[in-house]
This record gives C-alpha cells, structure tokens and sequence, in this order.
C-alpha cells in the first residue's frame, strides 16, 4: 500500500479507502461487513470512510464495531454530516452550529472512538451563513472532536469561500470529496485547481462508476440479478446516467487497455483516478471481501503516457465534464 499526504498537512492516508455508503447496514450482513474490513486491514488499506447518514447511521455502527479491536493510532477514521438520519427533526439536518454539535457526539459514539480524524461537510448548506458552520467546525477541532475538517461535493467558489473563513479561525480545510471517475471528470475544470491553489486534495468517490467500469454490464442487455442496477435501494437511480449503450461500448474498449496494463478494468478504473496529482485517496467499497483484496492492486500502479491517450481515446466525448454538475441541493431535504 502506498500513503499520500492529504492537502496541505501532515496527515497520511493510504491511495486506497474503505467506505461503507452502500453496503454496511443495508446490503450486507453485519458478519460479512466484518469480514470486508478485516480484508481491508490486511490489503494495508488504514483509511476508513462513513457518513452517519448511510444506512440511516447504521454504517458508522457497523464499522465502529468492526474496528474496535484495532490501535487506534494505526487508522484513519472519516464521517460527515449534513443529510437528516433518525428521526428526521426540523433541526436535524445541514450545517447549522446545532446540527453539526449534536452529530458529531452521535457519530463518535456509534464508531467507538474519542475522536474522528477527518470531519467533513457532506453537503454545501445554503440555508445555514457559512460562517456558523466554520465556527462550528473550527469548535469541533479545538474540542479535540475532530483532527482536521474536509468538505464534500463543494464547488470551487464554495471551497474559496470556507478557506478563507478556516483560516481566519485558526484551522485549514484540507480534502474535497468529489464523484470522480473516467466517465465523471467534472472536478477537472474548475473544483481541482481552485483546490490545488488552497491546499486541499481530492478524496474520491465511485472510482469505478457504481460498478459501470467493471465492465459487467453489457451494452444491449438486461444488467445483471442482484446488481447494482437492480437493486432500487442501493444505488440503482444514481447509476442510470452510466447505463447507456453508448457509455456501456465505450467501457468495452478499454479492456484491450487494461490487458496491456495487466490489470482488471476495475483495477484500471481506480488506478486511474490516482494519476491526477490532487487526488489524495480513491474510496472503495465491498459486498464481498475479494473485492477489497482485487481492488487494492490499483495502488502504487503508474499508467504512463500511452495508457492514459488510449483511455482517452476509447472513450472520446463519453465523459461528463461539466462543471456545473458539481451541486448542493438549494434547500435542506425534508
């Protein structure tokens, strides 16, 4: 396992990270949660990823449990906060001081630790004055909650603004959480550089496309029983932009390119992510422990000049590039 320095800090983290958005507590049994984690810790990876609101706090239970018998000073331990989990109060959600105060207490808890290492904004929260949610953060740092404060799905005006507040309060924002992937460049344009000049790096997520990159899915027929696709409450909706045929063919052609790399797709995919310099970390998740164990081969791999054109060119126009794709919701969901 390589390490990487995240943002302007002197934390490590390794290239690889577990996270658990999609799986512990809701698609897979506590037991096999553990096992996944277990093979994490022994692919190398420390770097672990969660939110209390995935599974409706139920992740960060399981992967408190599955951690507890680690040394703690040997794990990188991230959550988040702004979506509503539990009972779903008029106040429990966003970035208001309340929220972020209370949520932090419940997630250390549920994860079993004194403290998290990273703690970030899930969401920009318009309804909430910026300057509340840095003060808030900054508390949470000078309690000894959290080590550092990140941020996630923040665009680069976004980004601008809450550093130049961090700094003013005596702390830094170091690490952005954008989607990215071959197929989803839309941090490239504007969130990447506005990022390097700041002193935040990139921890990413869906790598591999929620799967599309795998190469499982075949262009002009159904998706696979029990995938990803199928299933309408582990990411089936988030999944639809990439299941075109047109997209679908695309991955195909850069099998013969992962061939020549002696990688799988997914390998590939991920290893692809961690060619771009701002990019600290690239998360990945498991319902089955192989899977953790295939997909930390991507690290320390270096695709050079050739590998990287023929990416480009087996996918042409495919991928989005957008820089307006990179959203917080106008209002605090409900």
């Amino acid at each position: 396992m390589e390490f990487r320095y995240l943002g302007n800090s002197g934390l490590k983290i390794s290239e690889i990270t577990y996270g658990n958005w999609l799986t512990h507590g809701s698609q897979v049994e506590n037991d096999v949660a553990t096992q996944c984690v277990r093979a994490a810790l022994e692919a190398g990876i420390t770097t672990f990823d969660t939110a209390d609101t995935y599974a409706n706090t139920a992740a960060e239970t399981v992967l408190g449990e599955a951690l507890k018998s680690e040394r703690r000073q040997s794990l990188e331990i991230f959550t988040k906060v702004y979506w509503p989990t539990g009972p779903k109060g008029h106040n429990d959600v966003g970035l208001s001081r309340k929220h972020i105060m209370e949520s932090i207490d419940g997630s250390l808890e549920r994860l079993q630790t004194d403290y998290v290492d990273l703690y970030q904004a899930h969401r920009y929260d318009h309804e909430t004055p910026l300057e509340e949610t840095m003060q808030a953060f900054a508390d949470v740092v000078r309690q000894g909650k959290a080590l550092y404060i990140g941020v996630s799905e923040w665009n680069a005006e976004q980004i601008r603004a809450g550093a130049a507040l961090a700094k003013e309060l005596g702390f830094q924002l170091i690490s952005n959480q954008p989607q990215y992937s071959m197929l989803w460049r839309v941090i490239e344009g504007e969130v990447v550089p506005a990022s390097k000049q700041l002193g935040l790096s990139q921890i990413v997520w869906s790598p591999i496309a929620q799967g599309v990159l795998t190469g499982k899915y075949k262009p002009g027929q159904p998706a696979p029983e029990g995938s990803r696709a199928t299933d309408e409450k582990g990411g089936a909706d988030m999944i639809k932009r990439f299941m075109r045929d047109e997209v679908l063919e695309a991955v195909q052609r850069l099998q013969p390119v992962a061939d020549q790399a002696g990688l799988t797709l997914a390998q590939l995919a991920i290893a692809w992510t961690l060619q771009n310099p701002n990019v600290a970390s690239a998360i990945v998740g498991a319902s089955r422990p192989e899977q953790v164990t295939d997909n930390v081969k991507a690290a320390g791999v270096t695709l050079d000049a050739d590998a990287l054109a023929a990416i480009d060119d087996a996918l042409g126009d495919i991928p989005e590039r957008d820089a307006s794709k990179t959203v917080s919701p106008e209002r605090r969901p409900a």
